[in-house]
């Protein structure tokens, strides 16, 4: 980022989750990248637009990060509120880009606009891995009283419009990590500066974003595999009672037929 003013040391980096998705198109501001759409604010300041939801600013006042939210509400969709939220510090390295110490800031060469693109790229990733990991657990927390009932009693009282809301909710966190955020992408910054390899490397260490995303997806797998056991259990429950239902209303049609034979007979 450059700048007439002295550049400075440290930066705060926030970012924050506003909804499903953010229409990105046409913004007004000066544009410094379109994808992501990253936008200069103030002097220093850093606003970086995920069309996944997410919106990263560097650099900015309380003030104008409340500004910035309140032009971007009307381009939110599927809105998340509270907003989910992570942070950091970046500091510029004394020698080049060193590993990121456990607690404290990350250290970058310089506050470029790319390398700046590249850490807004993980902490977006990660405050959305974050989101999605509380809502899988609270599909965990849903499955748990169908899982034990089954193993107390061999069967379950739930309702098949239960579990396909669970199974719902299961495609909608698949798709959203997998599909529209696709977190396994590098960002692509990379393309043209694949110098930046080993900063991303670092970032995705740090955050964990590999080793999170395989845990969710296998969540998402047990949640899938669960579901559908407890759909094809109430789908068996349910073809039994029409067979016993069927087997009923043939010896129901027997005994009238024995009874019209027996009546006819008595005539």
């Amino acid at each position: 980022m450059t700048n007439s003013d002295p550049a400075p040391r440290q930066l705060t980096a926030r970012a924050l989750q506003i909804g499903d998705r953010i229409n990105t198109a046409g913004f007004e501001g000066e544009v410094l990248s379109n994808t992501p759409l990253a936008v200069r604010v103030g002097q220093n300041g850093l606003a970086v637009v995920f069309r996944y939801g997410v919106a990263v600013f560097i650099g900015l006042s309380t003030e104008e990060e409340k500004e910035f939210l309140e032009r971007l509400q009307l381009r939110a969709f599927g809105k998340i509120t509270p907003h989910e939220e992570e942070s950091a510090k970046l500091e510029v390295a004394k020698e080049g880009e060193e590993p990121i110490p456990v607690g404290g800031p990350i250290p970058i060469r310089e506050f470029s606009l790319e390398r700046l693109l590249v850490v807004s790229d993980a902490l977006a990733k990660s405050v959305v891995l974050g989101h999605d990991e509380r809502e899988v657990a609270n599909v965990f927390d849903t499955i748990e009283p169908f899982a034990r009932e089954l193993a107390n009693f061999g069967k379950t009282s739930r309702n098949r419009t239960d579990l396909l809301k669970l199974m719902g909710n299961a495609l909608l966190v698949q798709h959203r990590v997998s599909g529209r955020v696709a977190v396994s992408e590098k960002p692509d910054v990379l393309w043209d500066r694949p110098d930046l390899e080993r900063l991303y490397a670092r970032l995705e260490d740090e955050y964990e974003l590999s080793e999170r995303f395989e845990t969710l997806n296998r969540k998402l797998e047990v949640i899938a595999e669960t579901a559908t056991t407890l759909a094809d259990i109430i789908d068996t429950q349910r073809s039994l009672r029409l067979e016993i239902i069927i087997v009923l209303l043939i010896a129901f049609e027997i005994v009238i037929t024995f009874y019209e034979i027996y009546a006819r007979k008595g005539h």
